[in-house]
């Protein structure tokens, strides 16, 4: 028998429809993975079973009862828990405060720390996580933090756990213990709904898979009976040729240089250049130094020394302003948190860099400022009703679009992408590739920091591998190759990096 049925759902915004007439089920004791394009509508579907949203058509059958949450409480008190890929904790309460946050033990009147902690324990024990539950939350890395929401779901006794890209701050090892704990949880009737861009995941934990495309149900099948490219085919609708769709440019003059740059204890005499025309990928085993250089160099964090040239002219960088001003832009790793303002709309974040050539005096000119979002809204496709839109209210891919658009109004000479595909969808990651040949062939001089081999290998014209803190080599595009670019990225030769795993240890692929 079905745990969860969901019948004709539907769901409208101002200017958008989210959900057309979806079914979807799940059986107890079953992982069943939900995929689709940024925008296809996994998000909304979930967010309507949690309780955030409410559906204007359809319903929903749980445990053989039908069901309207019209808040979270109400879904999780059902036995509906959703663990989000932007977490959803109190970074300054103490870990053991987290899990049991909103069902805390009480003895006598008085909350039974003594109790909580050792449960916490166990559950934190359950997940190989060895770490003191009285510590504050921040005080843990993403990774870790992304466990203890697990352990919250173990402690609830969910019979339904949603879970949003689960591995995203994850290492290896870590997924590897997630995966055990879904098993446990199968095996004791539980049911998983796992979203999640990476697809390899989905074929290796799920038992069936539901595809969504612009809001409706395009197929559920058995996993076992799918591969990665027909799965692809049913998300977006096409074939997608080409993967890695790279277009060699005409390599220019250098327009970056970098000479001797230090940061004590980040960065140890790093020197590089790169060119017009050219995407220079930089690769390295997460904390090799890769965000810290390239932050180093927009002058969002200090440096201790080296020189930095564009156009073959020194430059000093004090700060991002004086970054812009010489034509370095550069889109950071969290889009989210360091790249939009979610509460702004998606003109005024397109704006945002380049105001001072949009006003006289002391006010912005409002026709501009149409005219230069409405002119990237286009040539990037960014979809989006109107440009009063929301940022937090679009999909990852038309934010990070967005993103691109902010950078690309002050006409930068230099433009870093830092993870530019992270959290991203297939369709979505090919038309920011060719963005990327794009600008290529306009004279753009391209640095692109990427955790995804296949990514750096796919789209760089060479590529700069860093391990801690330093230049480890430089390869061609044409002498590149996963063990090359992990012997570089660890300092060991081919056969020890074979024999240590450090591959599969260490790189999100």
């Amino acid at each position: 028998m079905n745990l969860l049925e969901m019948r004709g759902i539907v769901k409208s915004f101002p200017g958008v429809q989210a959900l057309k007439s979806v079914d979807f089920d799940v059986r107890r004791g079953e992982v069943h993975a939900l995929v689709g394009e940024n925008g296809a509508g996994k998000s909304t579907l979930m967010k309507i079973l949690s309780g955030v949203y409410q559906a204007d058509a359809g319903e929903i059958i749980f445990k053989g009862q039908p069901v309207v949450f019209r808040t979270p409480r109400q879904a999780q008190d059902a036995g509906i828990v959703t663990i989000y890929q932007e977490l959803n904790q109190v970074p300054y309460l103490s870990v053991t405060e987290n899990i049991f946050l909103g069902s805390e033990w009480t003895r006598n009147g008085l909350l039974d720390w003594p109790a909580m902690h050792q449960e916490a324990r166990r559950l934190l024990a359950k997940l190989h996580l060895d770490i003191d539950p009285r510590a504050p939350l921040y005080t843990l890395g993403v990774g870790q933090q992304q466990m203890v929401e697990v352990a919250k779901a173990l402690h609830q006794k969910a019979d339904l756990i949603i879970m949003d890209e689960p591995t995203s701050a994850l290492s290896v090892r870590e997924i590897e213990d997630l995966f055990a704990i879904i098993a446990e949880l199968k095996a004791e009737g539980v049911a998983i709904i796992y979203i999640s861009h990476h697809l390899e995941e989905t074929f290796a934990i799920s038992d069936r898979t539901t595809v969504l495309r612009d809001g409706r149900k395009v197929a559920t099948r058995p996993s076992s009976e799918l591969t990665v490219e027909q799965l692809i085919r049913l998300m977006v609708g096409r074939d997608l040729a080409e993967q890695f769709p790279k277009e060699i440019a005409p390599r220019g003059k250098e327009m970056l240089r970098v000479e001797g740059l230090r940061r004590d204890g980040k960065l140890h005499d790093i020197s590089f250049s790169v060119h017009a025309g050219e995407i220079l990928g930089i690769a390295g085993l997460v904390g090799a130094g890769r965000t810290e250089l390239v932050r180093a160099i927009f002058g969002a964090d200090p440096i201790d020394g080296g020189r930095i040239f564009v156009e073959g002219k020194e430059v000093r960088i004090r700060n991002p302003r004086d970054a812009v001003r010489h034509g370095i832009a550069l889109l950071t790793e969290d889009r989210k948190t360091q790249g939009l303002v979610l509460l702004m709309s998606v003109r005024d974040n397109i704006t945002l860099a380049s105001l001072d050539r949009l006003t006289r005096g002391l006010f912005t000119s409002a026709a501009k400022e149409q005219e230069l979002s409405n002119g990237f809204i286009q040539s990037l496709a960014i979809k989006t009703p109107n440009q009063q839109q929301l940022v937090m209210n679009l999909s990852g891919g038309n934010q990070q679009k967005i993103v691109l658009a902010k950078w690309l109004a002050t006409h930068p000479k230099v433009l870093i992408f830092d993870e530019p595909t992270r959290g991203i969808d297939v369709g979505a990651k090919v038309e920011i590739y060719r963005l990327m040949n794009e600008l290529a062939r306009r004279g753009v001089a391209i640095l692109m920091v990427s955790s995804e081999l296949p990514e750096v290998l796919g789209m760089s014209d060479r590529i700069m591998v860093i391990h801690e803190g330093r230049v480890a080599g430089f390869l061609n595009r044409d002498e590149a190759n996963q063990e090359r670019i992990m012997e570089l990225a660890t300092g060991m030769a081919a056969s020890e990096i074979e024999q240590s795993k450090l591959f599969e240890a260490s790189i999100h692929e």
